[in-house]
C-alpha cells in the first residue's frame, strides 16, 4: 500500500489547522497509510498547543516545532527531512485548499509527471497575494526554465525521489521551485477549487515576498549577473555615442557652451547603474558568505511523535 506524507507549514493558523487535519484524515480513511507532518514556524498564536493536543490522540500526526520564524520554504524543508511516505502532499494551513482534492493531484502522477501543482480557476486572495503568486510563477519560468504552461502553487504532490533530491540542499536560502526543477522537469497542473479564507490573513508581507524573490534570484540562477553585464555594456555604449555626439557638435560649432545639465544627467544615470550592479553583486557575495559560515536552514526546538530526529 502506498503511503502518503502530508507536509503543512503552520503560521497563524490556530483556528483553521484542526479543520485541515480532520479533512485529511477523513479523505484518506482506509485508502492509504499516511502521516501528517505539521511544522510550526514559530507562530505567534497557540497553533503549537493545538497541534500538540491533536498529536496525543493520533500517532500519525507528527509535529516539528521550530525555534524561530524561518519562513515557509525553510519550514517545508524541515518537514521534508522527516517524511517516510512514497508520495508527498504539500498544502497550506488556512483551509483554502480542500484536502479531499489531493487525490485529483495524486491520480495525475504518472510517467510524464513527477510533480502535479494545483491550478485555481478563481483564486480567493487579495490583489497583493495574487501579484505575489503571479510574480513567483513568472520568476520561476524565467530563472528556472519552468514550462510557461505550468502554474506554481503551494498545493502540490510529488514523488518521493523529488523530495530526497531537494533535502540534499543544505544552504540557508532554499527556493523550492528551483530545487524541484533541479530534480525533474516533468511538471503538470490540475484544476481544483480555491476557497475563501475561513479565518485570519496571509502571513506573507512585502518584506517576506521580497526575501523569497531574492532567494530565487540569487540561489539558482546567474541570469541577474548576466543582465548586469549587458546593462553595463549598453550604458557604456550610450556614453561612448554621446561623447562622439558632443565632439562632433563642438567641431561643427565651436561657440557652443558645454552643458552642465546634460553632464549631470549622464553622471547620475551611469552612477545609478553602477550602484545597482554593485548592490546585486554584493547580494550574491553576502549570501555566499552566510552559506560559508553554515547559517542554519532552520533550528528545531522539539518534535512530537518523531522518534528519530534528522
Amino acid at each position: 500500500m502506498i503511503k502518503l506524507s502530508f507536509v503543512i507549514p503552520c503560521y497563524g493558523s490556530e483556528k483553521t489547522i484542526s479543520q485541515v487535519i480532520d479533512g485529511i484524515i477523513a479523505t484518506v480513511g482506509d485508502r492509504n497509510s499516511y502521516e501528517i507532518i505539521c511544522v510550526n514556524d514559530c507562530s505567534p498564536d497557540c497553533v503549537y498547543s493545538v497541534l500538540e493536543n491533536l498529536a496525543k490522540s493520533n500517532k500519525n500526526l507528527k509535529v516539528v516545532n521550530l525555534a524561530r520564524n524561518f519562513g515557509q520554504h525553510n519550514a517545508l524543508m524541515a518537514g521534508f527531512r522527516h517524511v517516510t511516505g512514497d508520495i508527498i502532499v504539500c498544502l497550506d494551513d488556512d483551509g483554502q485548499t480542500d484536502p479531499k482534492d489531493c487525490y485529483k493531484l495524486i491520480d495525475a502522477l504518472d510517467e510524464n509527471a513527477d510533480i502535479v501543482y494545483a491550478k485555481y480557476p478563481s483564486k480567493k486572495e487579495n490583489l497583493f497575494r495574487l501579484f505575489g503568486s503571479w510574480t513567483a510563477t513568472k520568476m520561476g519560468q524565467w530563472l528556472c526554465s519552468i514550462p510557461k504552461d505550468v502554474t506554481l502553487n503551494s498545493y502540490y504532490v510529488c514523488k518521493r525521489f523529488v523530495v530526497d533530491e531537494m533535502v540534499r540542499y543544505e544552504n540557508a536560502f532554499p527556493y523550492l521551485a528551483g530545487l524541484q526543477v533541479r530534480a525533474t522537469r516533468k511538471l503538470k497542473n490540475v484544476e481544483i477549487e480555491h476557497h475563501e479564507r475561513a479565518s485570519g490573513h496571509s502571513g506573507y508581507t512585502l518584506k517576506k515576498l521580497l526575501s523569497l524573490w531574492l532567494n530565487g534570484f540569487t540561489a539558482f540562477s546567474v541570469k541577474p549577473l548576466r543582465i548586469a553585464t549587458v546593462a553595463g555594456g549598453f550604458t557604456a555604449l550610450l556614453g561612448f555615442l554621446y561623447a562622439l555626439y558632443i565632439m562632433v557638435k563642438k567641431i561643427m560649432n565651436p561657440a557652443i557652451q558645454m552643458g552642465y545639465s546634460s553632464m549631470m544627467c549622464v553622471l547620475l544615470f551611469i552612477g545609478g547603474m553602477i550602484m545597482l550592479m554593485l548592490g546585486l553583486i554584493g547580494e550574491y557575495i553576502g549570501r555566499i558568505y552566510i552559506c560559508l559560515n553554515k547559517a542554519p536552514q532552520y533550528v528545531i526546538r522539539n518534535t512530537v511523535n518523531i522518534e528519530n530526529e534528522k
